[in-house]
């Protein structure tokens, strides 16, 4: 259902280095650039994710409530791209670990503020 989340950036080199780093995790690489934007993911696969620069000039700033969330293929993944994100100048917003059954998350915020969360469900969250 979804295609692709857009998240604003004011620092878009900054911002590509944690992308970089946090989407290889996942398998993922560059699928397009353009002046002022730069998106992650693979032709047909699943959802993208893009960063850019506001089209209105102003500020990027974090929208309160809003998430985006990385689908993980074990809690090892999840704790992986949780280290990756701290390392790369992402900041902690809830530590990897069971979020009751069957989910296991970790949750994180790039270097603009904007919130990730990195997760598993179902039989694989217990492994």
């Amino acid at each position: 259902m979804i295609g692709y989340v857009t998240l604003g950036t004011n620092d878009l080199q900054r911002g590509a280095a944690f992308y970089d780093a946090v989407c290889g995790a996942l398998g993922q690489a560059r699928f397009m650039e353009w002046p002022g934007a730069i998106s992650w993911g693979t032709a047909g696969g699943g959802a993208g994710i893009g960063l850019t620069k506001p089209f209105d000039q102003e500020a990027a700033t974090v929208g309160n409530g809003v998430m985006v969330a990385l689908e993980c293929d074990s809690p090892a993944q999840v704790r992986t791209v949780y280290e990756i994100a701290l390392a790369n100048g992402g900041t902690d917003a809830g530590p990897p670990g069971p979020r009751g059954d069957g989910f296991y998350a970790a949750y994180f915020r790039d270097p603009d503020g904007n919130k990730l969360n990195a997760f598993v469900m179902g039989p694989a969250a217990s492994e």
